[in-house]
């Protein structure tokens, strides 16, 4: 399997894109319950109005999952190569001058576009502690951990693990100044989330970015990596979040979310639409009733 993404990544990015492309369409065509959840979030979400476009979107739209998922082998692999694939930074300036004040940044990055290209690049600029969640498939996180490794730090220093000593690690690397990545819109275990709506919809939503901030002071800094088509390369979009998210749990989750939502509208193509946003972990309580309008 090594072998395989090495192969994969040796692609030049168009190539590797156009066999996303092909993949994309592989899993659509063959997987009812992925088609089913990308259709129907595409459709909750209201961003396509008619229904016989919603299908048209949803054809684009995994074709660009599948861009993703190969892509990440040439991220992994030819992660040095990444910077020079980045065609514009909108908005890195307002990075640069929080970093000139000294301040450490939280890197709010959703499933958007390149995630993992956004991921590396800032990898390679900043110093960065991200949480990991290991991988069910032991043979697939050591490709995964070597990886995203690759050029930033050999030796695993830029990974914590995603539990309670994990968080402890973020924080200690965020009050001496440094910088994170988190996913906002993965579903958080019990206890670390709040519904909220998102989309029109509840969606258990993690209250880490808040209190992150709460304890280290970080500036929050929303983020993603456009992919360009025809495998010219990425264009980065940074946003500061001026205020400091609010101290109630459920409202500092409905700002993420606002702001996750704002990002998806300015390129809902490139979102992963076929990620189940609206499950319910186990033990979590049921979302709240809606209220009759």
């Amino acid at each position: 399997m090594k072998l395989l993404l090495s192969l994969i990544a040796r692609l030049p990015l168009g190539l590797n894109h156009a066999l996303g492309i092909l993949v994309g369409r592989a899993v659509y065509a063959l997987s009812p319950r992925y088609r089913r959840i990308l259709v129907a979030n595409v459709t909750h979400s209201g961003l396509v109005p008619r229904p016989s476009d919603v299908r048209r979107f949803a054809h684009r739209n995994t074709e660009e999952n599948g861009k993703g998922l190969i892509e990440l082998a040439w991220a992994l692999v030819r992660s040095e190569e990444v910077p020079a694939k980045v065609r514009a930074r909108h908005g890195w300036e307002s990075v640069q001058a929080l970093r000139a004040r000294g301040r450490p940044i939280i890197f709010v990055t959703p499933h958007l576009g390149a995630f993992d290209v956004a991921g590396r690049y800032l990898w390679n600029e900043l110093p960065i502690l991200a949480m990991y969640r290991p991988h069910k498939k032991s043979w697939i996180d050591a490709l995964l951990r070597e990886g995203r490794n690759r050029g930033a730090a050999p030796d695993g220093t830029n990974v914590a693990p995603a539990t309670l000593a994990g968080v402890r690690m973020v924080l200690r690397h965020l009050r001496g100044g440094g910088c994170t990545i988190l996913l906002p819109d993965q579903v958080p275990t019990v206890g670390d989330g709040e519904w909220v709506d998102f989309f029109g919809r509840p969606a258990y939503t993690m209250t880490l970015p808040a209190r992150l901030q709460k304890a280290s002071g970080a500036a929050i800094v929303f983020c993603y990596a456009e992919r360009l088509p025809r495998g010219e390369g990425f264009e980065l979009h940074f946003a500061p979040f001026e205020a400091p998210l609010s101290a109630d749990r459920r409202e500092a989750a409905r700002q993420i979310n606002e702001m996750i939502e704002r990002m998806i509208r300015e390129c809902p193509l490139q979102y992963l639409w076929c990620y189940n946003r609206y499950k319910r972990p186990a033990g979590a309580p049921p979302p709240p009733a809606r209220q009759a309008p």
